[in-house]
């Protein structure tokens, strides 16, 4: 991602190689985390990019010398396609029915025009820009943390969930729904990332029936170190999510023509 302004940014494509390579590298890197010390394993999560594009371009130069066979394995070759499959698909869905809205980040397109960057790649070939976002949800959530504004946890977290019934009534549902998938611009949550979208009920009720198996939804999403000891919160947060993120509310929120034609389907 590159910043072209105040309000613009521009994206590179990855290639394939590349998307593999990030798999392999998340894969290692969840192998030997706990045994990383603190402050270098804090490092690579908290502002993964430079790190991690200096680890993704070793490896890259490593697997070329190494036999496919080696480094492709099946699962990462099943990984790769989920990835493929899903981004495709999804930002098909997103460019179809969030271009527009006030769920996605603004995006426009020109002519293609040749810009540089600082930096590898140094220059790119680029025919669309996005809305530039202020953070992701979930630094806005720990930064917020850290200050202890706590009221102000809730109300993104509440703005979260409003962000994703709205996105429902619109028959799209996100089974990435991690808070890194999400920005902040003003008072907005933004889906940014179109690689779990599905407008499938099927896939959405199926989807549901495993989240019901979650005891702890905050900790599914990553929010334990956010709300720490904080039990009132994690408890109202954790009540609202199930009430929420519910067969029960999706359905009643999700376009009833789709609903009611697997319904008759299924009679039938």
């Amino acid at each position: 991602m590159v910043y072209a302004s105040d309000h613009w940014v521009v994206k590179r494509e990855r290639s394939p190689f590349e998307v593999v390579a990030l798999i392999v590298l998340w894969k290692m890197l969840r192998r030997i985390e706990s045994h990383l010390p603190g402050g270098m394993r804090l490092r690579v999560l908290d502002r993964p990019s430079k790190q991690l594009r200096l680890l993704r371009v070793i490896l890259q130069a490593t697997m070329v010398l190494l036999p496919k066979t080696i480094w492709m394995s099946t699962h990462v070759r099943s990984l790769w396609r989920v990835y493929h499959v899903r981004s495709r698909r999804g930002q098909r869905l997103a460019e179809a029915h969030l271009d527009g809205s006030d769920l996605a980040p603004e995006r426009i397109e020109f002519p293609p025009v040749r810009v540089k960057v600082s930096g590898w790649p140094g220059e790119l070939i680029v025919d669309e820009a996005t809305e530039r976002l202020e953070e992701t949800l979930d630094r806005r959530l720990a930064r917020l943390a850290r200050a202890g504004q706590y009221d102000q946890v809730e109300l993104w977290l509440e703005r979260l969930l409003t962000c994703r019934q709205r996105g429902w009534q619109t028959g799209l549902f996100s089974m990435d729904a991690h808070l890194n998938n999400f920005g902040v611009a003003g008072d907005r949550v933004l889906l940014i990332d179109h690689g779990g979208l599905t407008n499938r009920w099927v896939d959405v009720e199926k989807h549901l029936l495993e989240l019901r198996a979650i005891r702890q939804p905050h900790l599914y999403l990553g929010l334990g170190p956010v709300l720490g000891e904080r039990t009132d919160l994690v408890e109202r947060f954790n009540a609202r999510w199930r009430e929420t993120v519910s067969e029960e509310n999706v359905r009643k929120l999700w376009p009833q023509r789709e609903v009611g034609f697997k319904a008759a389907h299924s009679a039938s």
